[in-house]
């Protein structure tokens, strides 16, 4: 007997109508015979009304309760929709982390899966029932609910389908794939058929908010058949696999990350184990940073700058400035007016003159490059957060071809 899992995000969930929606397309897959587990997202905007709430009671609450407070969003998604099912003569229950087993290690806030008990699923599993389980959340050592980030139901989703060998696991949102770039920001955007998990994982990294990029790496690892498909349309949608048929693009995508900062270590001390000490004590603090520039020294001094969430910028600063005697800088400068744009592809390492493409459609836009970092797969830039949406624009109708 298949096994499917199924995740439907926020806005397939976000009021009775849609629930109803999403309850026969799961009916829909029971009824072919099939197991079905079913992930769910908090409805609509539930997450960020719960993140106004806490901030009414205490401007900076502890991770521990936010973590405890915005895995409620969930609970409620699941049980309506078991509700949904049981009124169409379905049998279905309705599972927190908790319940299930989901074991994440103790980093509130943004944990990660350690562990999936089997047996309380399989034993609803083999009572015929559909499994609605709550994503984004697991439970620690100490028995706390913790959070897996923002995206992390699809990583609940692709983890379960790992634990039990689904035959397929579909990630359901509002759009019917993924597409060369945002279609609300490209009016000429594609949609692909089918992309590798490198360039999945590179887009999600990137900003395109399909999938989390956790999810993909998941999937990868474990070789899980993956499919990002509509919840509003019944019709095929994108699938994400180790290999892919040869296309006449040689990138797969344009993705754009608004929700960026730039910090900047200004009068470092030139001398050696300087940089190995500014990203121990960020590393310590489970601070990710990704695009790193050093000046070039002069007069004893040098300059560090890395981009990283917009939301850990406060604990960063924090972090530096109660090490400013060790790590000797002069001051510390914040930008969070900054976009990172990048084109991501496999055949960015093997097709020469890739990259000078992509500047010469931001020159020809009249938008200045801040910052570049490459990887085998993708280039991205830094540029002025205002400039995003035409940056994408420009590039993608430069690889894709724009309308005129």
């Amino acid at each position: 007997m298949k096994l499917i899992v199924q995740k439907f995000g926020g806005s397939s969930v976000r009021d009775a109508q849609r629930i109803q929606n999403v309850a026969g397309i799961i009916a829909d897959t029971y009824r072919t015979g099939s197991n079905v587990i079913v992930v769910l997202s908090a409805q609509g905007d539930t997450t960020d009304d719960l993140i106004a709430k806490a901030k009414e009671i205490n401007e900076n609450p502890s991770k521990r309760e936010m973590d405890m407070l915005l895995s409620t969003g969930e609970q409620i998604s699941i049980a309506l929709c078991a509700m949904a099912l049981e009124k169409m003569g379905i049998p279905a229950v309705s599972l927190t982390a908790w319940q299930v087993g989901i074991q994440a290690n103790r980093t509130y806030s943004n944990a990660r899966i350690k562990k999936i008990d089997r047996e309380r699923i399989q034993s609803e599993l083999d009572r015929k029932k559909v499994v609605l389980v709550a994503g984004f959340q697991g439970v620690n050592r100490y028995g706390d609910v913790t959070t897996l980030g923002r995206g992390g139901s699809d990583t609940s989703a692709v983890a379960l389908a790992a634990a039990f060998n689904a035959d397929l696991c579909q990630i359901y949102t509002d759009v019917d794939g993924v597409y060369t770039t945002d279609p609300r920001i490209v009016q000429g955007a594609l949609k692909l058929n089918e992309i590798t998990y490198d360039e999945m994982l590179e887009l999600a990294s990137q900003g395109a908010q399909v999938l989390h990029n956790r999810s993909v790496e998941l999937a990868k690892k474990y070789g899980v058949n993956m499919e990002v498909v509509s919840s509003l349309e019944r019709k095929p949608g994108t699938k994400v696999k180790e290999v892919c048929k040869m296309e006449k693009n040689n990138i797969a995508g344009v993705a754009k990350d608004t929700s960026i900062a730039r910090i900047a270590l200004v009068g470092l001390e030139h001398s050696p184990g300087v940089a190995f000490k500014v990203f121990s004590l960020l590393g310590q603090a489970r601070i990710n940073v990704d695009t790193i520039i050093q000046s070039i020294g002069r007069e004893e001094q040098k300059d560090i700058s890395f981009t990283l969430s917009e939301t850990s910028v406060s604990e960063a600063v924090k972090v530096l400035e109660e090490n400013r005697e060790s790590l000797r800088f002069d001051h510390i400068t914040v930008d969070d007016k900054i976009a990172k744009v990048s084109i991501v592809g496999a055949g960015i390492m093997t097709t020469p003159g890739v990259a000078a493409k992509m500047f010469e459609a931001l020159y020809d836009a009249n938008i200045n490059i801040q910052m570049i970092n490459t990887s085998e797969i993708r280039v991205s830039v830094l540029i002025d957060q205002e400039d995003a949406n035409r940056a994408v624009k420009a590039v993608h109708d430069r690889f894709f071809g724009g309308e005129e």
